[in-house]
């Protein structure tokens, strides 16, 4: 690596790492937002207490691979880079276990079901943590100019709502047209199937079309305490890191219990979740460009937290609706909320990570990225608790056994709950600030236009 020819980097298009944010998104999505409409009211194999088992096991599991994950990620030296190994091998073995997740043995024993259920989820959650954390990481390697990186990002949050709306959206359509009301996990299996080789197909187009910068390899390891100890005496890591995993928590539990929320509460077929579900995330996507201009004059930390505000409050009437039309307009607003996280969010992370490359001269984008995935990832264990409530409080065990109010069930884990957890949100976005002398919150004109395009 002595000839400086090695270290030219070359330049990455930003379409071709942003596309990369659609087949990651594809897997998880389904993953996260069926898995309980799966195995608890679909084919009751298992009850909403062990399901909150399930996910409060592989919080804490994930709590310790994400920072292992981003340390080996930082520490890789290797002929293609130190991020490609990782998204081209890995991808491959998440595909094939979300395909498992979605393909129980039939012939599995109650008991030997539960633990067939548990090992794979945690193989897929793990694994798609040690994707997103190599993702994560190539992002401010690939792209130093700001206006670049303002524009890539952009891309990148609408590729993962384009995701949403086929893997979240669509899904209940696509799985009734797979599979049969007899036999669900037909349904379940076939679509899997797709997703999975679309997810796979795109990975690995964007790992091989992104360019790292090979420069970075001689420049010295970070150590893994070193590490630790920096990013975790940072106050602000916490306070960014509580805020987002409160509206992660929030939003995976309304991906999840909308399905529940149509079902028991609106009493409608289950076709009906694409109207809600594609409602929300195409708002998501319509409203991301009238924040760019909202943040151009509030600038970016004012705007990052009244997009957490509007969510919580303009979540109410949601608990109020009666049919499928009301909702729908209950859930405009809370989109345009959502945006205002989706634009804000990330921007946010990269100040906090670039203070810190400062202030030690250290290059460990995977550590810190996967640190931050350890917080936003013990959302798992407030989704946990509230499908443990909705089995204390409401009765719902199972499809077989949904308890005297599955209707106050639906409504507390899909709007009540979440509401809490974006008031939390709330509260700790207004105790993170930064120097404003070090930093520009407004984007520029040419920036702005560059979100826009």
């Amino acid at each position: 690596m002595s000839d400086k020819k090695q270290y030219e980097m070359k330049p990455t298009k930003p379409i071709s790492y942003a596309i990369g944010m659609f087949g990651t998104s594809i897997p998880i999505n389904m993953f996260k937002t069926f898995a309980a409409k799966f195995y608890v009211d679909d084919l009751a194999k298992i009850t909403s207490t062990q399901f909150a088992s399930i996910l409060s096991i592989y919080t804490f599991i994930d709590a310790l691979d994400n920072p292992l994950y981003g340390y080996l990620s930082d520490r890789t030296r290797s002929p293609i880079g130190r991020r490609r190994p990782w998204l081209l091998i890995g991808s491959v073995f998440l595909v094939i276990c979300f395909i498992l997740f979605f393909s129980p043995p039939a012939s599995l024993s109650a008991g030997a079901m539960f633990y067939y259920i548990m090992v794979m989820y945690m193989l897929t959650g793990t694994l798609d943590s040690l994707i997103n954390s190599n993702y994560g990481a190539l992002f401010p390697e690939l792209f130093k100019d700001k206006q670049v990186r303002a524009k890539t990002n952009a891309m990148r949050q609408v590729f993962q709502f384009i995701a949403m709306i086929l893997s979240i959206a669509l899904t209940p359509v696509i799985v009734g047209g797979l599979g049969s009301a007899e036999n669900p996990s037909v349904g379940y299996r076939y679509t899997s199937w797709i997703y999975g080789i679309i997810a796979l197909a795109v990975i690995w187009y964007m790992t091989l079309s992104s360019h790292e910068d090979f420069s970075a390899m001689d420049k010295p390891k970070p150590s893994l305490f070193g590490s630790l100890k920096a990013v975790l005496s940072n106050k602000k890591f916490w306070i960014y890191g509580v805020a987002n995993a409160a509206f992660a928590a929030a939003f995976s539990l309304i991906q999840a219990g909308v399905p529940f929320y149509v079902k028991y509460y609106l009493k409608l077929e289950d076709s009906k979740t694409t109207v809600l579900l594609g409602t929300a995330i195409l708002s998501v996507v319509i409203f991301i460009p009238f924040w760019v201009k909202i943040i151009k004059k509030l600038t970016l930390m004012p705007a990052w937290r009244l997009s957490f505000l509007i969510i919580a409050v303009c979540m109410i009437p949601l608990y109020f609706t009666k049919n499928l039309i009301a909702a729908v307009l209950a859930l405009l607003p809370v989109g345009f909320g959502v945006a205002g996280v989706s634009a804000t969010m990330d921007v946010v992370a990269a100040r906090i990570l670039d203070e810190d490359a400062k202030k030690y001269g250290v290059q460990r984008e995977g550590t810190y990225s996967s640190l931050i995935g350890v917080l936003n990832k013990t959302s798992g264990l407030f989704t946990a608790l509230g499908y443990f409530l909705v089995d204390k409080i409401y009765g719902y065990v199972d499809g077989n056994n949904t308890g005297a109010s599955p209707d106050g069930a639906a409504r507390f884990l899909t709007v009540l709950f979440p509401i809490i957890l974006f008031i939390v949100a709330v509260i700790f976005s207004k105790f993170l600030k930064f120097n404003e002398a070090e930093h520009s919150d407004s984007f520029t004109d040419d920036e702005s236009a560059a979100i826009e395009n």
